[in-house]
């Protein structure tokens, strides 16, 4: 019927009143809400169908679209005097009584942005006159559980107070603010679909690669933009925000930023967009999103939203525009001016170039950011700033690599395939709760994003191994009690266990192909017997009574390491499974006990992505910074004990360090640090 991967998996789910939809920028949420709301239409009894999005730019998204030419029963149509999100004031009385027209009205199809949907719920105050109607609500994620989030009281009314159906749609599910999206009563109602960017790199015809990069400056951004910036890209560039350290005002850097691009000429009719010409006399198309002008900002934006083909735009200069839904497909560059401290601003900044479109291979996300240094407290706060940007890349590392798929046993019928490299979850004798099962099924990447904002995983970032036993105890149960506070003791250490390896395979290089195996792979443990079918591959034994099923044998880390398993080697060529690496051997993954890999910092890249752009030197100070307690030393007891650092120093010939098992010598460490502090300062106002 013309539908994309993620599109056909949400339509399996059509007759679902309340459906979640997680899926990347570029993935085609837009049209997927389309499939949907015109089977409720037409097939479900719903009389009317109102689109709510962020802001206004992204309404062009849901124009009217011929479905049918890719076979679809209906297309989507949407009269002019029911998209609300043109010019005017989305909170203006104009179009409050629209949106209360279209519902007196025999009219099917609304769109208007998530303030125009709020304040019209609150005049209207009867949530039953949503009757009858599919609400879609595009970047979900704006919704919280929290009092005070005056669009999740909204969604709440609605699905309180009439037989209104849902459809919820995000790219990026967790809040950087670490607050609920919905209570967990509610969100049980969902049936959710989960499309990975994985899954969406793999149905590209033409994007096939995604980079991650983070550039560091000393001084001011515009001396490192010409490294940063590559002009012959198609490039939306995002300058910091104005209360940010980085900002010297907006508009003066957009000046600056366009100078540096080239000659600025003729201006495009009554839009912000100039004709720049670059040193090496191309002509390029620059538009400026940070302009305060209603009238020229409106003209812009109206001008990219019907932007046809590639050479109509060559770069964008934004602000708070152009993230989450903005939709220019030729973008193949974002570059991002200071650090973001939400995750979700990151992956939706990412989306932006993840569009497919043919001539693109390659998206790239950098991320400009000033190099930690300075006095000691305003270094905190850069590395602070580092590690949030780590965690970001960390994240989409995780999402775009190949994911472990978990899979409960009491879940597996009769005959079914599963998919190859399924690990499968033993619960026959007491099965998880469903709850707990779709989580396992739909991925643990938004458990992920969480756990990597936690202060332990930024200490592993760090490359503090010793915490690593504390990362899986401690921060990933914390982080799965504050999200699934209705599941079990047990079933919460089990997916514990879950996304640490997850987590340990992405540290290792990610799992291995059954057909990749090295002729000589020493491979642990017995081959689990092949009670169910997988993809096709043949069959060994069918899967026929629940309980006649062994479950497999689990390796402890001692006869891992002690090689007193009597295991056998295994040759390679093992199609349909999944093997992880832990030192020399590998592990078919529905054998691993996660003891094996504890010892695994799954965090250790983050030192990997340092390296590249900071020097031992500096990230030796990075990892200081982060990981030494709070100095409370005064200047009497410096005056003190510096007689004593001196002494050390001599027998030394080092310094103290801060991670010394003597607490003497972590106190003589502090010590210095003040005196260097203390000399730091005194230089400075001299």
């Amino acid at each position: 019927m013309g539908m994309r991967e993620m599109q056909a998996m949400a339509y399996e789910h059509r007759s679902a009143p309340y459906l979640l939809l997680k899926s990347p920028p570029a993935s085609g949420k837009s049209r997927a809400l389309m499939y949907l709301a015109l089977d409720k239409l037409r097939k479900q009894g719903l009389k009317k169908a109102i689109i709510a999005v962020p802001e206004r730019s992204i309404g062009s998204s849901f124009k009217p679209t011929n479905l049918s030419e890719g076979g679809f029963a209906w297309d989507w149509h949407l009269e002019g005097r029911n998209n609300l999100c043109g010019a005017g004031d989305d909170l203006g009385k104009g179009k409050i009584q629209a949106f209360k027209r279209f519902l007196d009205s025999d009219d099917e199809t609304l769109v208007c942005t998530h303030a125009t949907l709020r304040f019209a719920v609150d005049e209207i105050a009867d949530p039953s006159r949503f009757n009858d109607t599919v609400v879609g609500i595009d970047e979900f994620h704006h919704v919280s559980a929290d009092e005070a989030n005056v669009l999740g009281r909204v969604i709440d009314e609605i699905m309180q107070g009439s037989n209104a159906h849902i459809v919820a749609m995000t790219g990026s599910y967790f809040r950087g603010d670490g607050i609920n999206i919905l209570e967990s009563e509610d969100e049980a109602q969902f049936e959710t679909v989960t499309y990975t960017y994985y899954d969406q790199l793999n149905g590209y015809r033409h994007l096939k690669s995604i980079g991650i990069g983070y550039h560091f400056y000393e001084g001011v951004y515009f001396d490192a933009l010409d490294n940063a910036l590559d002009t012959t890209k198609k490039t939306i560039i995002h300058i910091p925000n104005v209360n940010s350290s980085e900002s010297i005002g907006k508009h003066e850097e957009v000046d600056r930023i366009l100078d540096q691009i080239g000659v600025v000429g003729e201006r495009i009719g009554n839009a912000n967009i100039n004709r720049v010409t670059t040193n090496d006399g191309r002509d390029l198309l620059v538009a400026n999103l940070v302009d305060d002008n209603k009238e020229s900002r409106d003209a812009t934006v109206d001008y990219l939203q019907n932007i046809t083909s590639r050479d109509e735009m060559d770069i964008i200069i934004a602000l708070g525009m152009a993230k989450e839904g903005f939709d220019w497909p030729w973008c193949e560059h974002v570059l991002t001016i200071g650090y973001r401290s939400s995750l979700t601003e990151v992956v939706q900044i990412v989306g932006r170039a993840t569009r497919d479109v043919e001539g693109k291979r390659h998206a790239q996300f950098t991320n400009l950011i000033a190099m930690p240094d300075g006095a000691d407290e305003d270094r905190k706060k850069a590395v602070n700033t580092l590690l949030k940007a780590i965690t970001a890349s960390l994240l989409m590392e995780q999402v775009l690599a190949p994911s472990i798929k978990f899979k409960p046993r009491s879940r597996i019928k009769l005959g079914e395939n599963v998919p190859k490299g399924t690990r499968i979850i033993e619960d026959e004798n007491k099965p998880v709760s469903n709850r707990c099962a779709d989580i396992l099924e739909g991925g643990v990447a938004e458990y992920i994003a969480d756990i990597t904002a936690t202060p332990g995983a930024m200490k592993l970032m760090a490359g503090d191994e010793n915490q690593g036993r504390l990362l899986r105890e401690e921060d990933i149960k914390s982080v799965l009690r504050m999200r699934e506070a209705d599941l079990s003791d047990d079933e919460i250490d089990l997916l514990a266990q879950e996304i640490h390896l997850s987590l340990a395979a992405q540290a290792t290089g990610g799992l291995i192909d059954g057909d990749d195996l090295p002729p000589d792979a020493d491979v642990v443990g017995e081959k689990p017997p092949c009670d169910y079918t997988v993809d096709g591959q043949e069959e060994t034994e069918s899967y026929t009574d629940a309980n006649s099923v062994p479950e497999p044998k689990l390796i402890s880390r001692y006869e891992l390491d002690s090689g007193e398993t009597g295991s056998e080697t295994y040759p390679s060529g093992r199609a349909g499974e999944k093997f992880l690496k832990v030192g020399s051997r590998f592990i078919n993954i529905n054998n691993v006990n996660l003891d094996m890999i504890s010892h695994i910092n799954p965090f250790a890249r983050g030192e990997e992505i340092l390296s590249k752009h900071l020097t031992p030197d500096r990230l030796a100070r990075v990892k200081d910074a982060l990981t030494l307690p709070r100095n409370d030393v005064t200047e009497d007891e410096a005056v003190i004990l510096l007689p004593r650092l001196k002494e050390f120093f001599k027998d030394k010939k080092r310094r103290p360090r801060h991670d010394a098992n003597d607490p003497y010598e972590q106190r003589l460490a502090q010590v210095a640090q003040f005196v260097e502090n203390y000399l730091k300062k005194k230089q400075a106002v001299s």
